[in-house]
């Protein structure tokens, strides 16, 4: 069998939507109700193969990696799972019925209205910051869009949709299949108009008759404060164009905040480490923090010991959906104790020291043990 990329006629990096049309047109050309020619049934076969594999993100990544070996036998996909497959059966047999069945009914008029456009998926990484008081941001995306020549019929302008002369304007094909369990007829939308029982005989040059064109748009998105990473926002309407006047899907954009290089969040609180000296410790001060909102004064009252946490009140992450409310920040008190002391430093300490006598603390020693203890 050939390449099943080939076989399609894509190329290796085809989205979705690439694979989708390319296959549903070879398969209107070698459907063998419509292609009597030799041969077609059996490319009918191997291009609905092909596609099965492509269609299916997990069989796809395989048959990249190994080729058709990783996609048959031992390493083939999971028929029970019926991913790539159920989208071939749609397309053909989503009408299947029994023995005496007219099956299908809700097949062919479900897809000959109006369908809603695809939505879209766009992840989008912001700054710390961004993600604590919200910002607007200019993203790019690529969608379909109605078509601007034809405002999206498909047709060239003077000319309409005919009836189709596969079906006769139903939108559907029967196909009378025998097998050991006996006969069974096949209820399909037709390949030819797609379900929708029209054709059109003169398409549109600009986007051959699809009725829609692949663009690049630039969109402004607001992003509330208090977002964090995984938030999903909406954004109505701008995900692919729908067919046959269907409304346009939504776009989905997913966040990912960037880390800070010394804020850590926690929901809506904001931690981090702050240094002190032995002496600011023992004494107190107050001393100059960073903060979302900029620098503030943090008190360190006198005695705080190592791994204190202290409390600046309403200088956390907004609530999401309501920013008024925020949280806290907490900062984790880390007591610098100096390696080396100079001949008067020392010189002090030691007269600190001998204010703490042995005679008031006789369980300790040292020269700081009554100092310290």
């Amino acid at each position: 069998m050939a390449e099943y990329y080939d076989l399609l006629g894509v190329s290796r990096d085809a989205d979705a939507d690439t694979l989708k049309r390319a296959y549903r047109r070879l398969a209107r050309q070698y459907h063998p109700d419509i292609n009597k020619e030799s041969g077609a049934e059996d490319r009918f076969k191997e291009i609905g193969r092909a596609y099965e594999v492509l269609s299916d993100p997990q069989t796809r990544a395989r048959y990249d990696q190994f080729g058709e070996a990783g996609v048959s036998g031992a390493g083939a996909p999971d028929m029970g799972d019926m991913g790539g497959f159920a989208d071939l059966f749609e397309t053909f047999f989503s009408g299947f019925g029994g023995p005496a069945a007219g099956g299908g009914a809700g097949a062919g008029p479900r897809r000959r209205g109006p369908r809603q456009g695809d939505d879209l998926r766009l992840d989008l990484s912001i700054s710390f910051n961004e993600a604590v008081f919200g910002q607007e941001k200019e993203v790019q995306i690529r969608h379909l869009e109605n078509c601007a020549t034809c405002e999206g019929s498909g047709a060239k302008s003077g000319s309409g949709p005919t009836t189709c002369g596969t079906c006769g304007g139903q939108g559907q094909v029967r196909r009378a299949t025998r097998t050991p369990f006996g006969s069974f007829t096949q209820v399909a939308p037709c390949p030819t108009c797609e379900g929708t029982g029209q054709v059109i005989a003169d398409p549109c040059g600009a986007c051959g008759g699809q009725g829609v064109q692949q663009v690049r748009k630039k969109l402004r998105i607001t992003i509330p404060a208090g977002v964090d990473s995984g938030t999903r926002l909406r954004v109505a309407g701008e995900g692919n164009a729908g067919q046959r006047g269907g409304p346009a899907g939504d776009l989905y954009v997913y966040l990912f905040v960037q880390a800070h290089d010394k804020l850590r969040r926690d929901g809506i609180h904001i931690h981090s480490d702050v240094a002190v000296n032995y002496l600011q410790a023992i004494l107190g001060d107050k001393i100059e923090v960073d903060t979302v909102d900029g620098a503030a004064t943090l008190e360190i009252p006198a005695g705080t010991q190592p791994g204190t946490i202290l409390t600046l009140t309403g200088k956390g992450v907004p609530k999401l959906g309501n920013p008024v409310a925020r949280g806290n920040h907490l900062f984790t008190v880390k007591v610098q104790v100096p390696t080396k002391l100079s001949s008067h430093e020392r010189e002090l300490l030691e007269q600190l020291a001998g204010h703490h006598s042995a005679k008031d603390h006789p369980h300790k020693s040292g020269l700081f043990g009554g100092l310290f203890g």
